[in-house]
């Protein structure tokens, strides 16, 4: 593993040297995340020529929020600008299908690489730090390879055996919290009034908590990983050293200036200053239709 100042630069997402990669490959489907139908492998109406959204600043208000909390972990420039050199599948469409499949791939690696650097980060996961190590050069290892090499990567596997090494990190890292640490693994919070709860060290892996409120609520060393939070009240809830959230299930919820997130996550412009009365507009806190990306859902589990 590659020591830098920050180890996820290059996997934060780089529009300006990727080919609009998110918005041809996947399929989405009308829904409260798309205004739209739209295919796997046929560009989004949106896309102008020079690969940028032509309603960037407005996802929201057009009915495209789906797309403005995608978040493809830097997959889009690696593809552009390593694994296919620069060359474009507008100008050569003839590479389109494979730079598409090989997107997904390395959309699904560099997310597993993104949390392994968490894990690699957490003190209390010390003695797990020889086989997190090993899993995370693999896979980047995986990520140099051509087209071809990415075909043939099994994803599910990398999911797997990584999902496990995570679930080992978090259970030691939530054993320091002193408390009862419940398990909410996988449950069905949608809509849950979780006003100020103590979820200390709580694993919250694959937890349902679309339009939850958990305004105030205590999330330190809460396991999130692939938790479900769209829609969900995070305005003055601490998730400071939360274990494996991202920014994009940060930009799928609601917070305000007293949220407390990760030093490795930004803040949403979206979010106000300073808690607003009332409840935040947008989705409902029942259940939202689908829509999600085709292959890519808008929070990652993986297995454990």
């Amino acid at each position: 593993m590659r020591e830098e100042s920050d180890p996820r630069a290059r996997l934060r997402a780089d529009c300006t040297r990727c080919f609009g990669l998110c918005c041809v490959a996947p399929a989405f489907a009308a829904s409260s995340d798309f205004a739209i139908d739209k295919p796997a492998g046929q560009p989004c109406p949106n896309l102008g020529p020079d690969y940028g959204c032509g309603i960037h600043d407005g996802l929201r208000q057009r009915g495209f929020g789906g797309c403005a909390v995608y978040d493809c972990f830097g997959a889009g420039q690696q593809i552009a600008q390593v694994t296919f050199g620069g060359r474009d599948w507008r100008r050569e469409p003839g590479r389109a299908a494979g730079m598409f499949a090989a997107f997904a791939t390395m959309r699904h690696l560099h997310e597993l690489l993104w949390h392994l650097t968490e894990a690699l980060a957490l003190g209390a996961a010390g003695r797990l730090r020889g086989a997190l190590l090993d899993a995370y050069d693999e896979i980047e290892r995986a990520t140099r390879g051509g087209p071809d090499e990415l075909a043939a990567i099994d994803v599910a596997a990398h999911r797997r055996h990584v999902g496990a090494l995570l679930g080992r990190a978090s259970a030691l890292a939530r054993a320091e919290v002193h408390g009862p640490r419940p398990d909410h693994g996988g449950a069905d919070l949608i809509g849950r009034d979780l006003r100020g709860a103590d979820l200390r060290g709580a694993s919250l892996r694959g937890a349902y908590l679309l339009g939850a409120d958990l305004r105030g609520a205590d999330l330190r060393r809460a396991d999130l990983l692939g938790a479900d939070l769209r829609g969900a009240d995070l305005r003055r809830a601490d998730l400071r050293d939360s274990l494996f959230l991202t920014q994009q299930q940060v930009d799928a919820a609601h917070g305000d200036g007293a949220t407390g997130l990760p030093r490795a996550l930004n803040r949403p412009t979206h979010w106000p200053a300073d808690g607003s009365a009332g409840r935040p507009g947008g989705r409902s806190a029942g259940r939202p239709s689908g829509g999600r990306r085709a292959g890519q859902p808008t929070n990652s589990k993986l297995d454990s």
